[in-house]
Formats: C-alpha cells, structure tokens, sequence
C-alpha cells in the first residue's frame, strides 16, 4: 500500500509540471578549491547555459557540508532538514546530481549525494553545494537546458520554496522533458503516465526528488516518513519504466536498489528530466 503524507497547504490541481526543452550534452572540468556552486555555475556559464543537470560521480572534497531529512519541528511543514553535518578529508564523493536553476535571480544549485561511509556520519544527503569546497579537479558530464529552466518560487501545498518548471524560449528543438512531480504520487507511474502521454517509447531518466518512505524491489524499505532521493538510473523501455535510486532517511544512511511500482509516492517534490534523445557529441569547458 503506498504511504501518504499530509501538506499544510491546500493540494494544487494539477499534479505533474512538463515543459518541453532541449537538453545538449556537456562535459566540464571543476577546479578544486571552488566551491561546488562556484565551480558548476562558472562551467555552465562558460558554455552559455544558465540552467542543467550534471552527474557529480567521483568528486571530491576537503570539506563536505550536508543535512539530511529529518521530523518538521512544528505545523508549518511535512517534514524538514537536519542540522548541518561537516566532513573534511578529502571526501569522495561516490553519486551526486545537481540542478542549476534560479533563485530570486540568482543562481542556484539543489544536490542529492552519496559519499564514502564514515563512522558514525549520515553518507547521504542534501550536499550544501555553497559551503562545499573541490579538493581536486575533477571532469563530469551533464546536460545543458536550453528553452526552459528550473526557477524557485513559493509552493502553498508544501509551504517550502521549490524548483518549479518554467519557459524561457521556444526550444529551436525539443529532445527533452524538464518534470516536476507534486506529492502524493508514485513516482514510476507518474513518470510512465507522462511518458505515455507524450508518446515517449525510449528515454532516459536523471534527477533527484523525495518520497514517503522508499520501497525497493531488491533491498529492505526506508521506512522515514520523508527521504531524499537521487536517480542513479532511469530509462523507459517498451512500456515499462525501471528507477534505480539511492534513498537517504532519518538515520543519515545511504540505500541503492530499484524501486518498487506503485507504492513510493513522492513527499515534497521531484525533478527531472526525461530525455528522449541523446547524443554523443558533449561540448567541453574547462574552468
């Protein structure tokens, strides 16, 4: 049976936000004693992107600042985050993704990770991108927006300030879908839902988000009320939609496997983009 979780806000008609957009792949090299934010806003810049997704696999860093969820100390939201954790090492960080989009203006960076165990440290989390310093240069890969980005504006279901899906430009082509999927859904059938309504037969799945709980196909269930969640891999395939995650509770410990259907309903919100093709071809920068 799929858990719930009750919002202070009234629930928004309309439960799934898709814009169609084109994503281009990049690949970048992030300079060691940058912060996280710095280092990703300066390389997404250099390519003429204000806005994208990139996978942050094998970073590390001499300091690492992170929360992870935690209970909603009052009535003013579902759940909410822990006191701040601080690592230093290096730390290697194992998976990470990370959206640029904007706050107020302003650059801004929302981040899912899972690091290298420590005794008696939370492994994933909700990396602090600005407080989050590169101890080496390090090259990822990702993907550039361009015809619509993720902007931050007040949500009244959830009362938290959210990334939402917002239009730029009309895309000159369309080979992506930038998603946001509200509470109290499952994420696999809202995802093939959206992928059957577009008439999408293949594609690619990236993004973080949070669900009620995580229920795993091949692992034990996560049972806190509110995790956080990074896709590690995602895809579409002839009907079918398979999402393999880490999924981070209240205890700070980091869990990998493949989701189950229909029980894991999305707790504050996700983001993601399904991309429908992709190429080989990655525009560099090195910054």
């Amino acid at each position: 049976m799929m858990r719930r979780i009750q919002h202070p806000g009234k629930a928004a008609e309309e439960r799934v936000s898709a814009l169609p957009c084109e994503a281009v792949p990049v690949r970048v090299t992030l300079r060691a004693g940058q912060s996280v934010a710095q280092a990703v806003q300066s390389a997404f810049a250099q390519l003429g992107f204000d806005f994208g997704y990139l996978r942050l696999d094998g970073v590390s860093c001499e300091v690492l600042r992170f929360v992870t969820p935690a209970p909603s100390p009052d009535d003013d939201h579902a759940a909410w985050y822990s006191a701040t954790y601080e690592r230093t090492a290096p730390v290697h960080v194992r998976h990470a993704g990370v959206h640029l989009g904007q706050r107020e203006g302003a650059a801004f960076l929302h981040c899912h990770g899972l690091w290298e165990a420590a005794a008696d440290l939370p492994d994933a989390g909700h990396m602090l991108c600005d407080d989050s310093i590169l101890s080496h240069d390090v090259t990822v890969s990702g993907w550039g927006l361009k015809g619509a980005g993720l902007v931050s504006s007040h949500d009244p279901e959830t009362n938290f300030v959210l990334f939402q899906p917002q239009a730029m430009t009309h895309p000159d082509r369309s080979n992506a879908l930038l998603v946001r999927l509200l509470p109290n859904q499952d994420i696999t059938a809202a995802l093939l839902d959206l992928a059957q309504h577009h008439a999408i037969a293949t594609a690619r799945i990236e993004g973080i988000g949070s669900l009620v709980g995580t229920a795993f196909r091949d692992g034990p269930t996560v049972q806190s009320y509110a995790t956080e969640i990074l896709i590690l891999e995602g895809q579409v395939h002839g009907g079918k939609l398979d999402l393999r995650i880490a999924s981070v509770g209240f205890d700070g410990r980091g869990h990998t496997g493949l989701l189950e259907h229909d029980v894991n309903a999305v707790c504050v919100t996700t983001e993601i983009l399904v991309m429908t093709e992709t190429t080989h071809t990655e525009t560099g920068a090195k910054h």
